[in-house]
């Protein structure tokens, strides 16, 4: 049996891991192996990639720097997650707000020390990464539209790292971007619909608020629509192996989407529709392994 010290010591462990979403750090990592491996240098041995110490450091730099963002947010979020996400507010503040904020200096501290070891642009480029998230969670997050736009912006940064890395120009890859950055910009505005008490109540000017349910709607759903496109792209123009299977579905589930976000109108609903989009997102990570089966079983052995 633990003692109540150990207990509480846990706690707080699971508290810090809440509060800087431990589990999305690592799926982010994740992606940005998968993509670096077979997206954006698939011609490189898979143990060179993978045993390369600068792309290690930069992965490294990378969820240091979202792991410190995650704090910044929950620090400015507070309150509003008081109302929007009670048991997960209840089980963050476990954690003090000033050890939050030690521990968010710290990070960022060790992601420009790591960033040093790549070289001096790379402490540039995270030092930028590192002000453009306090910026975000400081002042544009409450801008309509503007908010949203950057919060996907700086969610696809740590693969922007690793492209600039590999500098592969290849227009296939593009085409990923603009459906991933389509899909997280989709989501962020469905939470924006989940949320709208939390923001209401702490006076967030975000675009259902200032808009209406209707407008806010109308947006999300033309980005669903803008996202079919290079869905198709990659499914009838490029060659993505087996993960046009991927793509397929992902057409599906979007229509699907478009239909319940028409009748939706609880937080309930909303909420549904958030984990649609976060699916996508999640098994696109893991259906990089897909673009050619064959071709990862060899390189892997």
């Amino acid at each position: 049996m633990l003692s109540r010290k150990n207990k509480l010591l846990l706690l707080k462990v699971l508290s810090l891991f809440s509060v800087v979403r431990g589990y999305n750090i690592l799926i982010i990592a994740l992606a940005q192996y998968l993509a670096a491996i077979y997206i954006l240098a698939p011609d490189l041995p898979v143990r060179k990639v993978v045993f390369d110490i600068n792309l290690l450091v930069i992965v490294l730099a990378s969820t240091l720097v979202i792991a410190s963002g995650y704090i910044i947010n929950n620090f400015y979020d507070a309150e509003k997650d008081l109302i929007n996400k009670p048991r997960k507010s209840m089980l963050d503040r476990l954690v003090s707000q000033r050890f939050k904020l030690s521990t968010y200096f710290i990070l960022n501290f060790l992601a420009a020390f790591a960033a040093s070891y790549v070289s001096f642009r790379a402490v540039l480029f995270f030092s930028a990464y590192i002000f453009g998230i306090w910026f975000y969670s400081h002042k544009l997050k409450k801008v309509p539209f503007l908010g949203n736009f950057v919060s996907a912006t700086l969610a696809i940064t740590p693969f922007f790292a690793v492209f600039v890395y590999y500098k592969n120009f290849e227009t296939v890859i593009f085409v990923h971007a603009m459906f991933l950055f389509l899909i997280i910009l989709a989501r962020e505005m469905i939470k924006d619909l989940e949320n709208i008490t939390g923001d209401l109540a702490q006076n967030y000017r975000t675009i259902p608020i200032i808009y209406g349910l209707k407008i806010s709607k109308l947006c999300i759903a033309f980005l669903i629509l803008l996202t079919l496109i290079p869905s198709l792209l990659l499914i009838l123009k490029f060659d993505v192996g087996y993960m046009n299977y991927y793509f397929m579905c992902c057409v599906l589930l979007l229509l699907l989407f478009l239909v319940l976000l028409s009748r939706a109108s609880i937080k309930k609903e909303y909420v549904g529709l958030h984990n649609i989009l976060k699916l996508i997102i999640v098994a696109g990570v893991f259906s990089i392994l897909l673009i050619d089966v064959d071709l990862v079983l060899n390189r892997i052995l």
